[in-house]
């Protein structure tokens, strides 16, 4: 008597079922990897050379962060390109949270209104939220026979071109601020590019130029020894580094909110669960009085947000800088 042949399953049928299932397995993996993170070091990418004010203001917030999830944050220094080489590694970065960015107003501001970038700052990032912002200064030689706002923009529309102003160089928030100022006022000045803000200074002293739009911190030194005078900053309200100088608001010109920002961004498509945790995080350290304190004395407004908003605010911030670039004919290469 003959034995009924065992069916054998397909072939493609035991492939779909072992898809199917390290297709569920891999998923679980992944959702676990996201419920328990962070579960190694993270590298937070500072856009500069070591030093300075924004490495500062990364180191500061990795520690606290570090402190908070139990897991060691690595700041890892990437100059170049106003933060184009920093931000074009991190877009290409694998969107799991364990590479991070400070993004500022250089790499997500300025440079995309001014500058065909090898990254999309809108598309290429997830933003998690910002830090802060430090108000940039309209700051003079103090040799000049001026006194405030008012008579710096009389004396400029009464000497064309009289006036030179430095920059860290082209495209840079102290150039686009200056070339705001003019379009709003109506005046003529000579933009002289410098590589940093540093030279800038140098010159501004000795009076080759005569005036400058640095971050507020940055000019602290000389007006707080009058070897700069202070007309007017940027933001929505006066600084308490600085009570005596009044915003452009207050002097009539609206719209003069550009400021030194930074913020924590991530590739795109990060996980919702990751963002959310990092957002938490951040806000957290931002509230920490002896963080707070400590960018106070800096001149920086900390300024909590959210996801949305920190995108909201890129987007503006861009918008603000391509309309002056346009009005100004400013394209770099």
């Amino acid at each position: 008597m003959s034995k009924t042949p065992r069916r054998q399953m397909p072939i493609f049928l035991f492939a779909l079922i072992f898809s199917s299932i390290s297709s569920v397995a891999s998923f679980n993996a992944a959702a676990q990897s996201i419920q328990n993170y962070p579960i190694k070091p993270i590298k937070l990418i500072a856009p500069v050379a070591a030093g300075g004010g924004l490495d500062n203001i990364a180191r500061s917030l990795a520690e606290k962060i570090s402190k908070s999830i139990g897991q060691t944050i690595v700041v890892e220094n990437i100059g170049g390109g106003g933060g184009t080489i920093a931000s074009q590694s991190v877009a290409k970065a694998t969107p799991d949270g364990y590479t991070l960015m400070v993004a500022y107003v250089g790499s997500h501001g300025t440079n995309p209104a001014v500058r065909k970038l090898p990254y999309d700052a809108i598309k290429d990032f997830t933003p998690i939220g910002m830090i802060g912002a430090t108000p940039n200064a309209l700051v003079i030689n103090s040799d000049l026979p001026i006194k405030n706002f008012k008579e710096f923009i009389d004396y400029a529309k009464k000497n064309p071109d009289k006036i030179s102003y430095g920059s860290a160089g082209p495209g840079t928030l102290t150039h686009l601020g200056m070339e705001q100022l003019k379009l709003a006022a109506g005046i003529s000045m000579v933009h002289v590019p410098y590589r940093g803000v540093g030279p800038a200074y140098t010159d501004l002293l000795a009076g080759q130029t005569q005036a400058m739009l640095p971050t507020l911190f940055a000019a602290m030194p000389y007006l707080n020894t009058n070897r700069v005078r202070g007309l007017a900053i940027t933001g929505a309200k006066r600084n308490p580094a600085a009570p005596n100088i009044p915003t452009f608001k207050e002097l009539g010109y609206n719209g003069f909110d550009g400021q030194q920002w930074y913020g924590i961004v991530g590739p795109a498509n990060l996980p919702p669960a990751i963002v959310k945790r990092l957002n938490l995080e951040l806000n957290k350290a931002l509230a920490l009085p002896d963080f707070s304190e400590k960018m106070t004395s800096e001149a920086m407004t900390l300024m909590p947000m959210s996801p949305q908003q920190f995108e909201n605010y890129i987007k503006e911030d861009i918008a603000r800088w391509v309309k002056v670039a346009k009005e100004r004919n400013i394209e770099l290469e």
